[in-house]
């Protein structure tokens, strides 16, 4: 029968003759199946055998495979399902111990952690779950696995994909590296980029207004006194409550994308309220049954005030009114500016009653994270533009108008008007345009938008926003138009049209309205029908910036004008003249080159809006006439590039590199985009002015990445014609490029400083490389153009520090990975390392580099033979060096101290424990002398205590190959230093280390909890009696030598003795 184990899912009491009781949990290995009974033991306990067990609705089918001398039970169950339930059973008892110890608060917190682990668990075993959410449950697992070992002292767990690792299939470095990113993440939580606001308002409390009310919720930046966020609408009742209380959208928000720049003391959530009602408040039914929009009051909050909350919070904020009604536009500044004269208190107890709260990362991680703000739908207000960090696929088409404010005439009138402005979105027939005028988030869209109404005034300011969601096929016909009506007290409350503005979305060159304010004209209108006919109005001009000299002067003079400030936010719209002309340069060839020197004046967002458009005409203008445009085009390219390197836009790589992989059609561009390269290339020294150069180097990344992809398309079309003359001109290249790199500058140059822009992109230019050439030729060209630069007798060069960064992205790339490529570039590496480590400089990189190496699955044993002949000496010399000098004081500095000390240690374990019994005794023969010998054992010494105390895994590894280690140190001894070639002080050294090694508090298995202490005698044994037999033995060996032993280490050794 194949073995098998089975884990008990519900508890069996074994009442039935040879029954055998059962716990949650429990593995029980099968050593014989009847009729769904078995026969088997408890892992846990193997000595009590039953002839019956349980049938199959109490277990779950595991696997047992034989390891070593050992069997094995892997259950087929999740690993984080084992892991949860081994680390609760060993929670369990420590919990109690918590009690016993009076520890209430982490008694409390420990078991509400491990009622939700076991909640998540049995969600986990019936498996009924989606990828995605399995996914979030294991990291939310993970997460909470993480805090209780930590705070009850456990070991640290490496893992990978949330699966606990085993040590002995990956490299040492590897390990070292997850056991290091783990520790690393328990220290610096990161930061994220993107934060929002969470905002919910509960209602307007102790105000007897009587009305209902309009609340208009946005974020203000009070340093450049404007808002940076659209309007958030909530309508309340007359009772100061959401009109709407179960459509959750409608009074709940979440403003996004703020960036980290905006979470300071001076951007504010302001909120302005707006009773709608009679004109004046407390006013006669019987006067005017027209109801208005007026100004009421306006509440501010700082969001520095919420950065320290960590859940949702709640707020009752002062509510202010104005004490001049035409200073309402202001009202939020005067507040925040703290001009009390100019505002006052709306009754001591009335108050905005608002939830807040400031969550922090991805959206998308936000709403799994927070599901239970995100229950009910939440609205979503936008950023005004683009956020700090533009992500491809966003796609918006927003269009933000405000109504700034008015200057009209009495108009006969003894007294100022009092203005409202109805706005209508109009289509190319002259009808509106349903639903697509929206004053806020949080409500849909209406057919038309109404001001508030300020009292008496024919200079109103109103500063009021809206936002015009316009489809792209509509945008070029559409127009806005505003008429302006003055709003009468009287009984019949009458709306009376006395003039209307309009302006186009669109100009007729196909830029969109400019952002910016423009002054608008007042065409005088008494009667609504004559705005029927939108064609008889848009023949007129509709600003006084469009007016052309001698043109209707009555309007010129006019001292009515209305004031609007629009702005777009656009992926698929520009403002931009010049960007336009340069996609429809065919219109037009003859101005192509003035086109083609305006690109680096457009604004970057404009230039990644169109990115695909920009590059086809890019290359279609080359393919116009290579030699005429070729380095115009050449320079716009990098431009265009360069823009992908600011962290505003580097997340249109990707897109970036789409368009190369299946839309770039540029078969016969590498020939002109080799020769312009080449062109800057051999100009270098004897330019002055390195920048043009440089930005052209910087670039060079995906300069090849369209070399090498128009190469392939011309070798697919062509059936690989002009292959040699393409590789002559790629190697014709690169020796003007090695010509440059050689140039040696005293101190540093501009040139020194173009040289470390070449070497930072050099390695992801190989990799494109091998797309067109095989491995052998690109190391080949690879290692001529690293040994191009001059062999510098010391490493304080700031180049040389830029060489071994670029040797380290050399390591990682595919070029290092290849074994046939890999043997060309190894003595380079090493060369490189062993200049760096025998003067100890640039430690860190050094580590980087040989973790790299050590961390490929595919290094051979001659290559550790290489390494270790190359390094071996060098590397104990440096772990003695860096451990021997006191710790850093800095907190960075110290965690790089650290870092680079475990890197160098995980190493030289990788390099010993893959060395043969032949290699190992090669490695001990490079120790001649007593001091070399006597520092390999130091080394070994201190790398016994080189690791934190809960890193159990990384220790255990390290001391099994410290054994190893230990062993063939001991034949070194015995042929070397014995008899008349005895040397007390290696003897001394050797013994310490053994007994050192003996009495670790991580080999003490007797303090091990029973299935810790398993696992470790199943994989390592007890390596106290493997080190005890050889002190021993090697004690026997000193024979007539012992004496002179004895007065020092005859005491260490007998504690050795009682380690057991």
């Amino acid at each position: 029968m194949i073995p098998f184990a089975i884990s008990v899912l519900a508890n069996f009491r074994g009442t039935v003759q040879h029954g055998l009781p059962l716990e949650i949990g429990d593995t029980v290995q099968i050593l014989e199946k009847c009729e769904g009974w078995y026969r088997g033991f408890i892992i846990k306990n193997p000595n009590v055998k039953v002839s019956c067990i349980c049938g199959y609705s109490y277990v779950f089918v595991c696997l047992c495979l034989a390891h070593r001398q050992f069997e094995t039970v892997i259950p087929m169950e999740e690993s984080v399902v084992t892991e949860m339930t081994v680390t609760l059973r060993e929670w369990g008892t420590m919990w109690k111990q918590l009690y016993v110890k009076n520890d209430g608060e982490l008694f409390h917190r420990l078991w509400h952690v491990m009622t939700e682990i076991l909640e998540l668990r049995q969600q986990v075993l019936l498996g009924h779950l989606t990828h995605d959410r399995m996914t979030d449950i294991k990291q939310h697992v993970i997460a909470r696995l993480d805090w209780g070992n930590e705070q009850l002292g456990l070991d640290l767990v490496p893992r990978r994909d949330f699966s606990m690792v085993d040590p002995d299939e990956i490299s040492v470095t590897e390990l070292y590296r997850l056991m290091e990113r783990r520790h690393r993440r328990q220290d610096l939580p990161p930061q994220a980029n993107m934060h929002h606001l969470f905002l919910q308002l509960n209602g307007l409390l102790n105000c007897s207004l009587g009305e209902e009310l309009d609340v208009f919720f946005f974020i203000y930046d009070g340093r450049e006194m404007r808002p940076i966020s659209e309007r958030f609408f909530v309508r309340l009742n007359k009772q100061g409550l959401p009109k709407s209380p179960e459509r959750t959208e409608r009074q709940c928000t979440l403003f996004v994308d703020l960036g980290s720049s905006d979470l300071r003391k001076d951007v504010y959530v302001v909120a302005h309220i707006f009773r709608i009602g009679r004109m004046v408040a407390g006013e006669k039914k019987s006067v005017c049954n027209t109801q208005y929009r007026r100004p009421f009051g306006c509440t501010v909050i700082s969001v520095s005030d919420l950065l320290t909350a960590d859940c949702k919070d709640d707020h009752l904020l002062k509510v202010y009114s104005c004490n001049t009604e035409s200073e309402w536009y202001q009202i939020h500044d005067n507040i925040v500016r703290k001009v009390s004269s100019r505002y006052s208190q709306i009754g001591s107890g009335t108050g905005l009653a608002v939830s807040l709260q400031l969550l922090h990362g991805d959206l998308e991680q936000i709403q799994k994270d927070y599901m239970r703000l995100f229950t009910n739908s939440v609205s979503i207000t936008r950023r005004l533009g683009f956020s700090d960090i533009i992500m491809p696929g966003e796609v918006r088409n927003d269009l933000y108008i405000t109504l700034e404010r008015g200057e009209f005439e009495k108009g006969g009138k003894s007294v100022a008007r009092n203005v409202e402005v109805t706005v209508y979105l109009l289509g190319v027939d002259g009808q509106v345009l349903k639903g697509m005028v929206c004053s806020g988030s949080g409500e849909p869209g209406m057919d038309e938008f109404h001001s508030l109404v300020l009292y008496h005034s024919n200079s109103p300011r109103w500063s009021e926003m809206i936002k015009l969601s316009v489809p792209l096929e509509l945008f070029r016909a559409t127009h806005l138009r505003f008429e302006f009506r003055h709003c009468s007290t009287k009984e019949k409350g009458e709306k009376k049209l006395f003039g209307f503005s309009f302006v186009p979305l669109m100009q007729e060159d196909g830029r969109t309205l400019p952002d910016g304010t423009h002054e608008l004209i007042v065409h005088k209108c008494e009667e609504t029908a004559n705005l029927q006919e939108s064609s008889r109005y848009l023949k007129l001009s509709f600003s006084k910036a469009s007016l052309q000299p001698g043109q209707n002067q009555t309007i010129k003079n006019s001292k009515e004008s209305f004031w609007i400030l629009s702005q777009l936010c656009s992926t698929k719209l520009t403002q931009n003249g010049d960007m336009l002309d340069l996609l429809k340069w065919r219109t037009h060839p003859d101005r192509i080159m003035d086109c083609l020197s305006k690109l680096k004046d457009i604004d970057g967002a404009e230039i990644v809006k169109f990115l695909q458009d920009t590059l086809d005409t890019l290359f279609a203008v080359l393919d116009e006439s290579p030699q005429r445009y070729g380095l115009k085009v050449f320079d716009c390219l990098v431009h265009v590039i360069n823009l992908l390197q600011d962290s505003k836009f580097q997340h249109f790589k990707p897109i970036m590199d789409n368009y190369i992989e299946h839309h770039f059609a540029g078969a016969l561009s590498y020939r002109d985009l080799i020769r312009v390269l080449k062109w800057y290339v051999d100009r270098i020294i004897d330019t002055e002015h390195q920048e043009q150069i440089q930005q052209v180097l910087k670039a060079a990344e995906y300069l090849f990445k369209f070399i090498v992809q128009s190469r392939m398309l011309y070798t697919a079309a062509a059936a690989g014609q002009g292959e040699e003359e393409f590789r002559c001109s790629i190697h014709e290249l690169f020796k003007s490029v090695h010509l440059f790199l050689s140039h040696e500058s005293k101190g540093i140059s501009p040139i020194t400083h173009t040289q470390a822009v070449f070497l930072r992109s050099f390695p992801i230019v190989c990799s494109e490389l091998l797309k067109v050439f095989n491995v052998r030729e690109v190391a080949n060209l690879a290692r001529d153009t690293l040994n191009s630069m001059p062999a510098l007798s010391h490493t304080d060069c700031p180049l040389q520090a830029v060489k071994l960064q670029c040797m380290a992205k050399t390591v990682e790339s595919p070029l290092y990975t290849n074994p046939e490529s890999r043997c060309v570039l190894l003595p380079v590496v090493l060369h490189l390392l062993h200049t760096y480590l025998q003067e100890q400089k640039e430690l860190v990189l050094c580590a980087n580099i040989l973790t790299g190496m050590l961390s490929l699955e595919c290094v051979v044993s001659e290559e550790v033979n290489i390494i270790m002949e190359s390094l071996s000496g060098v590397l104990l010399r440096t772990i003695l060096e860096v451990t021997s000098h006191p710790q850093p004081t800095a907190t960075s500095l110290r965690l790089q101290y650290q870092d680079v000390t475990g890197e160098f240690v995980a190493c030289l374990l990788t390099l010993l424990r893959q060395l043969s019994d032949k290699d190992y005794q090669k490695l001990l023969s490079r120790f001649p002398n007593k001091d070399e010998l006597r520092g390999c054992i130091g080394a070994l010494h201190l790398i016994t205590y080189m690791f934190p105390k809960d890193w159990t895994v990384m220790r255990l590894v390290t001391n099994n190959v410290i054994i190893t280690t230990v062993l063939y140190l001991s034949d070194t001894l015995r042929n070397n230093f014995l008899n008349e070639k005895f040397d007390f002080k290696v003897w001394e050294s050797y013994l310490y280390l053994s007994i050192v090694f003996v009495i670790q508090p991580c080999l003490q298995l007797e303090m091990f909890p029973p299935s810790k202490r398993k696992k470790v005698l199943e994989k390592y044994g007890d390596m106290r009696v493997m080190i005890g037999c050889e002190i021993f033995s090697m004690w026997q060996n000193l024979g007539e030598c012992r004496s002179l032993t004895c007065a020092t280490c005859s005491s260490p050794v007998a504690v050795a003795t009682l380690s057991r």
